[in-house]
C-alpha cells in the first residue's frame, strides 16, 4: 500500500500524548525551521523546555510564528500536544486564508511505549498527567475528524510531497516498478565561467553532462542575457560558434539550440551552420527554432522585429528553406513559400537533423509544429493542467493537417530547482528567489529533491513527453549537473 502523501507546503498539526513520537516524526521529514515546537519555545522564553510557568508566553509566541509563516505560504509544523481545540481551529483558519492545506497527524502510540519513553526523559511528565493525556487521545482524534482538515492521517510512513505536483510520489513508485524511458538534455542559459577560462568551463560542463548520463547540450540563443535568467551584462556567447567548440569537447552528446529566433539569421545561413555542426559532431545536431519574442535585443543589434504574424510567416519559410537545403542534390527548389534557384549546400548533414519548433501559441505556433516540425518544445507551465491543454490543442492540429499525433515528438523546457535534500532545496530557493516569495518561487520552479522530480517526470512521460530540456537555474559549476544523475538513471 502506498504511503500517505502529505502536501507541501501545508499547515501540519501534530496531535498526541507526551512520548508518542511527534518530534521524531517531524524531524525525519522537515527542516528545524519548519517545526514550531512548544517545548523548544518554553526553553527560549523560560528557563528550559520543562518550565511550565513559561507555557503561556511560549504559546503566545507559537501562535505568532504560525501566523507569520502561514501568511507567507510556508510549511508550518506545529509540534505540541495538539489537544487545544480552539488553537487547532484558529490555525486551520489561518491556513485556509493563506490558501494552504491543513493536515492533522494523529499519534496513537501504544500507551506502554509512551510511558517507557517518558520514564527515559531527563525530566519525565508526571505519570498522572501522562495517563490523562492517554485517556483524552481517542476523544481528540474523534474531534479532529469533524473539524474540516484536508487530510487526517495516523502517523506512520507518511511522505512529504510537493503540492505543485500532486501524485508525484505514486508516479515515482510506478517508475520504479514499471519504468518509462525519457531523454534528458541540459539547456545552458547562463554561462558561469566568471574570470576563468571559458573553454575550460565548457569542457567541464560537457564532461559532467556525460557523467550524469545526459543525452546532449542545448544552448539558449539570445544576443543579450534575458532578465528571466540574469543581468544584461552577463556573458551570453553566440551559440552556434560555441556549439562548434562543444563538438570537439562533447563526443557522444547531441548538440543544438533551444531555440534560435528566426529573426536572427537568414534561413540559408542557418541551414549551412547547422549542417556544418552536424558534420563536426558526427550526426548529432538538432535545430530548435522559434519566432522570437524579445524586441530589445533586436533593436540593440540593428535587427528587424516585425509583428508576430510576420515572424510566424518567417518561421514557416525558414523551416521550408532548411529542409530544401538539406535534401540530396542541387536542383532548383520551388515550394509553398520558398523558391531557390539551386540547393547547393555542402557539407550535407550526416543524418536527418531534427527541427524542434519552440513556442506555445495555440492558434499558429502549435499548428506550425504539427505541420512542419519533427518535434515541438513547450515551456513547462507551473500546473500540469495547462500542459494538458496545450497537448490537446497540439493533437487537434496534428489531426487537422493529416498527421498522427504520435509522429510528432513532444519535448518540454523545464527550469527546476533540484537539491540533494530538503535543506539544500530550501537554500537554493532562498539564494535565487530575489523579491519573489519563497513559496511562490518554489512552486514556479517545481522545487524538490531528485526523488520528487522522478515522479514529476514520470507524470510527463505518461502524457507523451519524450525529451526534457533541463535548465538548472543555479548552474554555476560542472558538478551541479551531477544532481541530475539519479533522475536520468531512473529513466534510462
Amino acid at each position: 500500500m502506498a504511503a500517505t502523501a502529505v502536501p507541501d507546503p501545508a499547515l501540519v498539526v501534530l496531535a498526541g500524548p507526551s512520548g508518542s513520537g511527534k518530534s521524531c516524526w517531524a524531524a525525519a521529514r522537515y527542516r528545524p525551521s519548519e517545526v514550531v515546537s512548544s517545548d523548544q519555545l518554553r526553553g527560549i522564553v523560560g528557563s528550559g523546555e520543562s518550565d511550565l510557568d513559561a507555557s503561556a508566553d511560549a504559546f503566545t509566541l507559537l501562535d505568532q510564528i504560525v501566523r507569520a509563516r502561514l501568511r507567507r505560504g510556508l510549511t508550518t509544523v506545529v509540534d505540541s500536544l495538539g489537544f487545544d481545540v480552539q488553537r487547532r481551529l484558529a490555525h486551520l483558519e489561518l491556513a485556509r486564508q493563506a490558501g494552504l492545506p491543513g493536515v492533522a497527524v494523529l499519534f496513537s502510540t501504544d500507551p506502554a511505549e509512551c510511558r517507557r519513553r517518558n520514564r527515559a526523559r531527563a525530566r519525565p511528565v508526571p505519570a498522572a498527567v501522562l495517563d490523562g493525556q492517554l485517556r483524552r487521545m481517542p476523544g481528540v482524534a474523534s474531534q479532529i475528524a469533524t473539524e474540516g482538515w484536508q487530510l487526517v492521517t495516523h502517523a506512520g510512513g507518511e511522505t512529504v510531497e510537493p503540492a505543485h505536483t500532486p501524485g508525484s510520489h505514486l508516479a515515482a513508485a510506478q517508475q520504479l516498478s514499471r519504468p518509462a524511458r525519457m531523454t534528458f538534455i541540459v539547456q545552458i542559459s547562463r554561462f558561469g565561467w566568471g574570470g576563468a577560462d571559458p573553454a575550460g568551463w565548457l569542457a567541464g560542463i560537457a564532461a559532467a553532462a556525460a557523467q550524469a548520463g545526459l543525452a546532449g547540450i542545448a544552448l539558449m540563443d539570445h544576443l543579450i542575457q534575458i532578465p528571466q535568467v540574469g543581468r544584461a551584462w552577463e556573458p551570453i556567447p553566440e551559440p552556434w560558434v560555441t556549439l562548434g567548440l562543444l563538438a570537439g569537447l562533447a563526443p557522444g552528446l547531441r548538440l543544438g539550440t533551444l531555440v534560435t529566433p528566426v529573426t536572427f539569421r537568414a534561413p540559408g545561413l542557418l541551414a549551412k551552420t547547422v549542417a556544418t555542426l552536424d558534420v563536426l559532431c558526427g550526426g548529432r545536431a538538432f535545430c530548435g527554432i522559434g519566432a522570437g519574442w524579445w524586441e530589445r535585443e533586436h533593436a540593440a543589434f540593428g535587427l528587424q522585429f516585425p509583428p508576430a504574424t510576420a515572424r510566424l510567416d518567417q518561421l514557416e519559410s525558414a523551416i521550408e528553406t532548411l529542409r530544401a537545403l538539406w535534401q540530396p542534390g542541387t536542383r532548383q527548389y520551388q515550394g509553398e513559400r520558398v523558391t531557390l534557384p539551386e540547393t547547393t549546400c555542402y557539407p550535407r548533414p550526416v543524418a536527418q537533423v531534427p527541427i524542434i519548433v519552440g513556442g506555445t501559441g495555440e492558434r499558429r505556433t502549435l499548428r506550425i509544429a504539427a505541420r512542419l516540425g519533427d518535434a515541438c518544445n513547450i515551456a513547462l507551465p507551473a500546473e500540469l493542467g495547462m500542459l494538458d491543454r496545450k497537448l490537446a490543442i497540439l493533437a487537434k492540429h496534428c489531426q487537422d493537417v493529416g498527421r498522427e499525433p504520435g509522429d510528432l515528438q513532444i519535448t518540454v523546457l523545464d527550469v527546476p530547482v533540484i537539491g540533494r535534500d530538503r535543506d539544500h532545496v530550501a537554500s537554493i530557493v532562498e539564494r535565487l528567489r530575489g523579491r519573489t516569495p519563497a513559496a511562490a518561487f518554489a512552486r514556479q520552479h517545481h522545487a524538490g529533491t531528485a526523488a520528487d522530480h522522478i515522479g514529476r517526470y514520470r507524470l510527463l512521460a505518461d502524457r507523451g513527453v519524450s525529451t526534457v530540456f533541463v535548465s538548472l537555474p543555479d548552474l554555476a559549476e560542472p558538478d551541479d549537473l551531477l544532481r541530475l544523475a539519479p533522475v536520468v538513471a531512473a529513466f534510462s
